[in-house]
């Protein structure tokens, strides 16, 4: 196996307040040395959302290059001590309902992606020719799924606005479960790290289509987001697109 050196990683990002928000409460970290990108949704339905994501942005961006990762659960400590400095700022700014955020991040460390994930935003790989979402929403519709699969006794939920509510985040006061998942990447795989203003509008197909074109990533990442808002742009819109490439290992 070649040394990680030879991989060569091109990355674009985006980040547009959609047509309804009055601020982006999105953020993104996007690193060259180390590797590694996140995507942070400030929950608009707390206050200071933008607090939390860029609080959380922040401290990864200060941490990241200096801590060991090499399996994807060592991002869970991390992403623990994160949860603990935004609950703590989140008590002080808002006492009664704290501030939170969701956090969908990655460190490529040879020919892995690392990710670990928090919330409702997601991560893509688009390989060989088709799309596959990495994460979970952590919502009350998938809790509520699971629990019934399993045969629990439950009085069904029905009102969407409940259904898409988050069931962990970051800034909450207990420590969030922390989803983490290790993936091998080949030659030519892209990695696609989007917030619900775009999962929300656009497919999976869609995206596998407009981030597969010849294009520069920068103008595939603008006709996603174009496309988010041309249906309405209700929400913000943020996503980070990264191609990997390393000949010796397809």
């Amino acid at each position: 196996m070649p040394p990680p050196e030879t991989s060569l990683l091109r990355s674009a990002a985006i980040t547009d307040i959609g047509r309804v928000r009055r601020q982006n409460e999105d953020r993104f970290l996007r690193l060259s040395d180390p590797p590694f990108f996140a995507v942070a949704d400030g929950i608009g339905g707390l206050p200071a959302g933008a607090t939390a994501a860029q609080t959380t942005v922040d401290l990864l961006e200060e941490a990241v290059p200096g801590t060991s990762i090499t399996h994807a659960r060592d991002l869970v400590p991390l992403i623990e001590h994160i949860n603990g400095e935004v609950s703590i700022i989140g008590l002080r700014l808002s006492p009664m309902y704290g501030i939170g955020t969701t956090l969908t991040c990655g460190r490529i460390v040879g020919h892995r992606l690392l990710l670990a994930h928090v919330g409702d935003s997601r991560c893509y790989l688009i390989s060989d020719g088709e799309v596959r979402c990495l994460t979970e929403d952590h919502s009350v519709e998938n809790e509520q799924k699971r629990r019934l699969d399993r045969g629990d006794k439950i009085t069904p939920i029905t009102d969407e606005r409940t259904l898409v509510a988050l069931t962990q985040c970051i800034g909450q006061t207990d420590s969030p479960v922390v989803e983490t998942h290790e993936v091998e990447l080949k030659s030519g795989d892209r990695i696609f790290f989007a917030t619900d203003g775009i999962t929300g509008l656009v497919s999976e197909n869609e995206l596998l289509t407009m981030l597969s074109t010849p294009e520069p990533l920068p103008e595939r990442l603008a006709n996603v987001v174009s496309t988010a808002n041309e249906r309405g742009g209700p929400d913000n819109a943020t996503g980070i697109l990264v191609e990997y490439d390393c000949p010796h290992h397809e």
